[in-house]
């Protein structure tokens, strides 16, 4: 019997990987992405406090406006964008920028290159 690859247990385990690693401080605190087919979802997070700092999704509302018409790359870029004038709203100006265990190509790198257009610092 052939046994299907559960890739997303394995990006689990990248994501854990670079999670060691990787941590969100008060003054620097952590970009998270997550992906599904769909969906584009970004948080800046303070690891010390264990408290999420701003959220954006390709959800919201006056984001779904802003997307209409685009592809999956173009709407993570303006998701990144919308992140990073969020967290600049609450005096965020640098962050460390978490993939969640994807490789940094495209809807991540996009996610990146929109938050760093809009005024983040990596």
């Amino acid at each position: 019997m052939i046994k299907k690859i559960d890739k997303n247990q394995l990006r689990l385990k990248r994501h854990l990987r670079i999670r060691k690693k990787v941590e969100g401080t008060g003054e620097r605190p952590r970009l998270n992405v997550f992906r599904s087919n769909a969906e584009v979802y970004v948080q800046v997070i303070d690891d010390t406090k264990g408290v999420t700092l701003c959220a954006t999704n390709s959800r919201q509302k006056g984001i779904a406006k802003l997307i209409k018409g685009k592809n999956k790359t173009e709407t993570a870029k303006i998701v990144g964008a919308e992140a990073a004038k969020a967290a600049l709203a609450k005096g965020v100006t640098e962050v460390v920028f978490d993939r969640g265990g994807y490789v940094y190509k495209g809807r991540v790198k996009a996610i990146a290159d929109g938050a760093r257009e809009a005024g983040l610092k990596f």
